[in-house]
């Protein structure tokens, strides 16, 4: 469309229809950042609940499903820029090309979610089963991208509820992932009761389901039975910059830790790259470090990010010191952090590094996990199961530690690179759902905060170390026993999204090849 402008010159007006294009792109990019906002550190957790049906009611209205795959790309970039937008510092433009990327993953659930909440307008039973399509393919979706390699599990919706105690009990049940599937399921009956009248019927019933599956999960599954507790005391030294950092903070966890003599702890515990030399190279940090486990008559639990002397390359290792230095036991980070410690296929992506905080040298994997024996010959023993980071993530890796026996799970992190942001305490909050798992507390330290500690049905235990603290706390951590279904039984909703979709994709196919009924019969003139 040309319209006249007032010098004589003609101006050129997109059509309408790509204006509306561009209008419903925006839309979509909007929809699918919405969910952030339920998460730290707005933490607004009821939000979850409805978060999804603005985008779940754009997919329903797209006119074809070509629209529907973009419009599910459109929103999935939304989503992957909220959600990770404390990334920009280190990652830059960078982070959009990630976006984008890990975006095609919701290429195939707008497809599924318009054809399900289309199809729900014929029937009842279609409605009803659109309440678990769309939520199965939802967690498809997250399964793919919690691969370490596309970024690992972060962000997962079932997690924005790691502050709502049925919640909590319905992880114990099926992990993170069935909270997701009862999240989803709640916004696609809502988008349904908003768009479909002819089936509010169904979608009440789904939301009804729902809920009495929340509440038959909170009175059925028992928390954790007590056993006793262990005293553990946090060392979080907070923001060291500048020249000599990593001397400068070794000495300020040094005089921290000194704060602790007295009280009775059985075990302190250090963040991520608290100890920046490998401690064989250095012995005179050893040997600082085994005063330091005589002078408050407990073992430490420290992280070494150096380059070691036995083995080539740079490690991120949990390393157990006692009076007489370093124990002998150590796990390495086998999890590693893309782009932030290493580079996905460097050859191709190098170029990350000069627009980034990239790593420039790619850290080495352990490995195998570890649980290590605290207090061994000195009293009770109490077994320990370290993660790093990134690490605390995975449910797979603490449910692993608590099959191996371990009894505290401890994580130690660092997220002082985006001390600003939303990512400390979303990092800390998800220490609450591998507690809930587990059935079993959850130690998270860190650098520079948010340091937090769990008990073993998820509920935070005292007051977290925030990021504008530099302290040491001592914490009584209740232990359990005890076994909880998702330790005995894994990733099980994970199959049972499986086996719906497939149903699904099996009901479409004999619909299609199903026969009409026939029409009625031609008219003919002497008819």
């Amino acid at each position: 469309m040309r319209l006249p402008t007032g010098d004589g010159a003609v101006a050129v007006r997109p059509p309408p229809q790509r204006r509306r294009r561009w209008g419903r792109g925006a839309a979509a990019l909007a929809a699918g950042a919405l969910p952030a906002l339920a998460f730290p550190a707005p933490s607004l957790w009821w939000w979850a609940y409805g978060a999804m049906v603005p985008w779940l009611l754009l997919l329903r209205t797209a006119p074809s499903g070509r629209r529907a795959a973009l419009d599910g790309w459109l929103g999935g970039a939304g989503f992957v820029l909220a959600v990770h937008h404390w990334l920009v510092p280190s990652l830059h433009v960078f982070i959009l090309v990630l976006a984008a990327l890990l975006a095609l993953l919701w290429v195939p659930w707008g497809l599924l979610a318009w054809w399900a909440l289309r199809g729900a307008e014929h029937s009842p039973g279609r409605a009803v089963a659109a309440c678990a399509v769309v939520p199965s393919g939802w967690l498809m979706v997250e399964m793919v991208r919690s691969g370490e390699g596309l970024g690992g599990p972060w962000g997962l919706l079932g997690a924005s509820q790691w502050e709502v105690s049925p919640a909590l009990r319905v992880a114990a049940l099926g992990g993170v992932w069935l909270v997701t599937l009862l999240v989803v399921a709640v916004n696609t009956a809502v988008a349904l009761l908003v768009a479909v009248p002819s089936v509010r019927g169904p979608a009440v019933a789904a939301l009804v389901v729902c809920a009495v599956t929340v509440g038959s999960v909170w009175t059925w599954l028992e928390p954790p039975a007590p056993v006793g507790r262990a005293r553990i005391g946090v060392v979080q030294p907070g923001v060291v910059d500048g020249p000599n950092s990593p001397e400068r903070r070794f000495a300020r966890e040094e005089a921290l830790t000194r704060t602790l003599a007295g009280r009775d702890v059985d075990l302190v515990v250090w963040g991520e790259s608290s100890v920046g030399a490998d401690l064989s190279a250095r012995p005179d940090l050893a040997a600082r470090l085994a005063a330091l486990s005589r002078h408050v008559d407990a073992e430490l639990l420290v992280n070494v990010d150096a380059r070691r002397s036995d083995l080539p390359g740079i490690y991120k290792s949990s390393v157990l010191v006692g009076p007489e230095g370093p124990t002998g036991d150590r796990y390495d980070k086998m999890r590693l952090v893309p782009f932030g410690e290493y580079v996905p296929l460097r050859s191709v992506l190098g170029w990350a590094t000069s627009v980034g905080r990239a790593a420039e040298e790619d850290r080495r994997r352990g490995a195998e996990q570890v649980v290590m024996t605290v207090g061994a010959g000195s009293g009770p023993d109490l077994a320990v199961g370290p993660l790093v980071c990134f690490e605390s993530a995975f449910p797979d890796m603490s449910r692993h530690l608590a099959r191996a026996g371990a009894e505290v799970l401890v994580a130690q992190s660092a997220t002082s690179t985006f001390q600003e942001s939303w990512a400390p305490e979303q990092h800390a909050s998800l220490a609450a759902l591998r507690a809930a798992e587990t059935g079993r507390p959850v130690v998270h330290a860190t650098l520079t905060g948010v340091s937090a500690v769990y008990g073993p049905d998820g509920a935070r235990i005292d007051a977290p170390l925030g990021t504008d603290r530099s302290a040491a706390a001592v914490h009584d951590v209740p232990l359990a026993t005890g076994t909880t279904p998702y330790v005995r039984f894994g990733d099980w909703p994970l199959w049972a999204a499986g086996t719906v979709l497939a149903g699904a994709a099996l009901g479409a196919v004999r619909r299609r090849s199903a026969p009409r009924p026939p029409g009625p019969p031609a008219r003919t003139a002497r008819g």
